[in-house]
This record gives C-alpha cells, sequence and structure tokens, in this order.
C-alpha cells in the first residue's frame, strides 16, 4: 500500500508557482510529514493530492493506479481525510459525527446497520473518546472534537489517513495524545499517514518522511532525519535554531529551538524560484 505524487504541479498565477514538479511516496506504516511556513501552499498540496484541486500536470497515485481512476466510493473506503477541527453547524452527537464515517459503504438512500455503529464505537475506543457518547459536538473542546474527526476517518477502516494540522489550536496534552494516536495507528494499524503541520517537533516526534516546502515551487523530501536539520529549518522559517537530542527514559527525543529571527537572506537560495 502506497500513496505517491509524481511530478506535482499547480499555482494560482502562471507567473508564480506554489507548488512544482513535486515527487514523494509514503507506504504502509509510515508517517510523513508536511512542513513550511504560511502561504507556501501545505494545504494546497493535500487538496491536490486528495483530488479535491486538480492538478495542472503531475498525478497522485495510490497503490500504483493513479487517483482520477477510483470511483468515489472506492477512494473514500480506502483514503480518509481529517480536517483541522471547527465546531460544527449541526448538533450531532459524538457516535453519530463518527457514524458518519461509515457513509463511503452505504447508498444513497441507506441508513447505517449494527454493523456500521459497531465499527464506529470501535473507532470511538482506539482514540478514547467513548466517555463523549451522548455529547453534543458544538460542546466539545477543541481537542475533544478532534479526536472525533480522527475517529469518523477511521470508522471507514481506511488504509490511508491524511490530517491537515491535526493539532493546531490544541493545549500541550491533547496534542500529545493526538502524535500518540498517529503513531500508534501507523505501527499498529499498519496505516499510511500524511500529516500537515506547522511543528518540526512534531515532524520529529512521528514522522518516518519529511517533505518540506520553502515556496516559489522549490522544496525538499526524505527521511525525517535527513531532512529536518538545522540549515533546512534555517532556511524554512528564517529563524536560527537549534536542535537539542537527549535520552530520557531509555528513549530519544528531538526538540528544536528557536534563537533568534534571521535577516532574510538566508534562505534566498532556497526560495528563489
Amino acid at each position: 500500500m502506497s500513496l505517491s505524487v509524481m511530478g506535482g504541479a499547480f499555482s494560482y498565477r502562471k507567473d508564480m508557482p506554489l507548488l512544482q514538479d513535486v515527487c514523494f511516496d509514503v507506504g504502509a506504516g509510515e508517517v510523513l510529514a508536511i512542513l513550511g511556513p504560511n502561504g507556501v501552499g501545505k494545504t494546497t498540496l493535500v487538496k491536490c493530492l486528495l483530488g479535491f484541486l486538480p492538478w495542472q500536470s503531475g498525478e497522485t497515485t495510490l497503490d500504483g493506479k493513479p487517483l482520477r481512476e477510483y470511483r468515489g466510493r472506492t477512494l473514500w473506503q480506502r483514503v480518509a481525510y481529517v480536517p483541522q477541527a471547527r465546531q460544527p453547524a449541526f448538533s450531532y452527537r459524538a457516535e453519530d459525527m463518527v457514524l458518519l464515517g461509515r457513509s463511503p459503504y452505504l447508498g444513497d438512500l441507506s441508513l447505517p446497520g449494527k454493523r456500521d455503529r459497531e465499527l464506529a464505537l470501535e473507532a470511538m475506543e482506539l482514540t478514547g473518546i467513548t466517555h463523549l457518547i451522548g455529547k453534543s459536538c458544538d460542546r466539545l473542546s477543541g481537542g475533544e472534537l478532534q479526536l472525533v474527526l480522527i475517529a469518523r476517518a477511521l470508522a471507514a477502516q481506511p488504509d490511508h489517513l491524511v490530517l491537515d494540522e491535526p493539532e493546531s489550536g490544541l493545549d500541550f496534552r491533547n496534542q500529545l495524545v493526538v502524535l500518540d494516536l498517529i503513531q500508534r495507528l501507523s505501527r499498529e494499524k499498519n496505516l499510511t499517514v500524511v500529516l500537515n503541520t506547522h511543528y518540526p517537533d512534531h515532524a520529529l516526534r512521528t514522522a518516518d518522511k519529511a517533505l518540506l516546502l520553502f515556496g516559489g515551487g522549490t522544496y525538499q523530501f526524505g527521511r525525517t532525519s535527513a531532512i529536518l536539520t538545522e540549515e533546512h529549518l534555517r532556511a524554512l522559517f528564517g529563524v536560527d535554531i537549534a536542535v537539542w537530542n537527549a535520552r530520557v527514559k531509555e528513549k530519544d527525543y528531538a526538540a528544536v529551538i528557536p534563537l533568534e529571527i534571521l535577516d532574510g537572506k538566508e534562505n534566498e537560495r532556497w526560495t528563489r524560484p
């Protein structure tokens, strides 16, 4: 199982390339983190990856087959998308929101059956939110709602999971809850996970591979240990940083420490089209 992009390109203006000749792949049990400052195309990349926006050249492939060849229901049985958590317009109960994840398996006039409800409950158990049963989504915290949306995606039993900034806006504890869940899903469920994030620390914690978007169509892709270097991160964010490594309780950790803002010339060779 793999999710790949070959030669992907997209721009909103012809004279300003946003994504250009993007190539990457992520396999079963792997986590890919997409990082970059605001405005470089992270969310646009996710939309193109999933077919919400059409690549202007290049294509997404799912297990070697072009994404465009998958029919709607078949695609969303294989791939699940978790958007950024926002309060829903309707007051769904948490369990009903999760049950919506079974939609790709239902006909236009079909209602969820016993098995659908069982799988929705299993997804809530996996994400640790069974205590939210009976609660209205418009009364949940941001962290609780984010876990409900992840459970909704998992109810479809996908092979591939794409998350758009799932930890943004969450408190310190809930960020770790979401990150640890992502790691557990990739390892225990063998899921292919694509994670769009603003936080280099989170990528270092969870990701096997990293894709850095510098702007102007420039990017770097590879194993996280080789890509998330001090040099690359300085160029990416325009901030002088240090990567601190430590071993605590028999486990290795890495943290990105911001030192000072650079003068803007340090990253010209990365961002120049």
